[in-house]
C-alpha cells in the first residue's frame, strides 16, 4: 500500500509521478522537477534552482525532529514556490505547525493514517485561523 497524502483536504492518493532526486545528486546544467531534502541537507545549497523545482519533499524521520520544519521555513524565506512536502513522521498534532512552515501536505504511512484517522487531521486544518501571531500582528 503507498503511503498516505494529507493536506487541508483530509487524505488523498499521491499524485507526484516525476519522482525525485536526492540532493547530492542534483545535475548542475539539466533542469530538475523535485528533490528530496535528508535531515542533514542544507536547502540553501538549492538556491540557484529553487525557480526550476516542482517540488521538494524533507524528510521528517521522527516527530521530536524539527530540522525539516526549519528546512521548509529557510525554502520559503528563500522563495520557494513550488510544492512542499513533508514526508514522514510528522503526527496530526503537528500538521498546524507544518503548514504554517511552509508545508503544503504532508506524506505519512499508511500505519499512521490508521492510527490518526483523516478526521483528527482536518480537525487541524483552520491553522490559519488559529494562528496565535498572525492574530497579534493583525
Amino acid at each position: 500500500m503507498s503511503n498516505v497524502i494529507v493536506t487541508d483536504s483530509g487524505f488523498a492518493p499521491d499524485d507526484w509521478t516525476h519522482g525525485f532526486a536526492p540532493l547530492a545528486d542534483l545535475p548542475t546544467e539539466a533542469a530538475v522537477v523535485a528533490v528530496d531534502l535528508a535531515p542533514e541537507d542544507d536547502p540553501t545549497a538549492l538556491a540557484d534552482h529553487l525557480q526550476q523545482i516542482d517540488m521538494i519533499r524533507v524528510a521528517c524521520p521522527s516527530c521530536a525532529d524539527g530540522r525539516g520544519f526549519t528546512q521548509a521555513r529557510t525554502l520559503r524565506r528563500a522563495g520557494f514556490q513550488g510544492r512542499l512536502r513533508a514526508a514522514g513522521h510528522v503526527i496530526s498534532d503537528q500538521y498546524a505547525m507544518a503548514r504554517r512552515c511552509g508545508f503544503d501536505e504532508v506524506e505519512i504511512s499508511p500505519d499512521l493514517a490508521a492510527r490518526q484517522p483523516a478526521p483528527e487531521w482536518q480537525a487541524r486544518a483552520d491553522w490559519q485561523a488559529r494562528d496565535y501571531q498572525n492574530r497579534m500582528r493583525g
